[in-house]
């Protein structure tokens, strides 16, 4: 039995983990959505925090304020983000955003810090609990290849600006026995990727359904501990990174620990 609140949980990939949690009737599964009633699809037994707006400066008073009374909970996990693609062209309409990067920025790495610190001194978070932030391999320096080219700024570099956020967390939650791990689940074939026209690397970079990401996220969530915290990782291995042989090397491992 584990209770469990997923922030982000309405699409893709945090659709899959309240699904999949909730499944398991011995679960308490609570989710996010910034809409003021719950979602259709989803099992009866999930409960929903509304109007939860990652890009409002009140958002984790927003969160914990519905949670009164609520029990510390044995993991988090903050799935939400978004991703406006952007070149270096000098064409406004292909060019940085500056009104998407600012949202990006908000929602990757900026929310995520006020969720988990209102999450910890409103006392939902305690020894033993766990945080998982969604991260990208996009969001690695080392792995950042001249393959790949530039552009991307502000998707990219908040993920790498959230794995700073989550080794800081893991820094001052640690002496209060909280774990904070971040996370790349893999490559997917979600509504966001297909979005910014990644759908045409979909079969040759080995994309997997938010399903698939998520079953094996929750295998690897039930192994992190604080061995881990602090640390990035990528639960499905190298397989859906294109650049992980180029730049470590072959024989890589599984699960695997990635370079900031």
């Amino acid at each position: 039995m584990v209770s469990v609140l997923i922030v982000g949980a309405t699409r893709g990939f945090g659709a899959s983990l309240v699904k999949q949690y909730a499944s398991d009737s011995s679960n308490s599964v609570y989710a996010t959505t910034r809409s003021e009633s719950g979602p259709d699809g989803f099992p009866d037994s999930v409960k929903w925090l509304f109007k939860v707006e990652l890009t409002k400066p009140n958002v984790g008073e927003e969160l914990t304020k519905q949670l009164q009374g609520q029990k510390p909970f044995d993991l988090v996990i903050i799935s939400a983000g978004r991703f406006t693609t952007e070149s270096f062209s000098a064409n406004p309409s292909e060019g940085p955003n500056w009104t998407e990067e600012l949202t990006m920025y908000t929602t990757s790495s900026i929310a995520p810090v006020f969720i988990v610190h209102q999450l910890f001194h409103s006392k939902l978070l305690s020894s033993g609990s766990k945080v998982i932030l969604v991260s990208s391999e996009s969001g690695s320096i080392t792995l950042r290849h001249e393959s790949e080219g530039g552009g991307n700024y502000a998707h990219h570099a908040s993920k790498a600006a959230l794995n700073m956020v989550g080794k800081l967390l893991s820094l001052d939650l640690k002496d209060a026995g909280v774990v904070v791990s971040v996370v790349h689940p893999g490559f997917m074939r979600t509504e966001m990727t297909k979005g910014v026209g990644f759908d045409k690397y979909w079969d040759n970079g080995g994309a997997v359904t938010p399903d698939e990401a998520a079953e094996s996220m929750i295998k690897w969530a039930e192994t992190l501990d604080m061995s881990k915290s602090g640390e990035y990782w990528a639960p499905r291995g190298p397989r859906d990174i294109g650049t992980a042989e180029p730049v470590l090397g072959k024989g890589l491992s599984t699960p695997m620990k990635l370079p900031w």
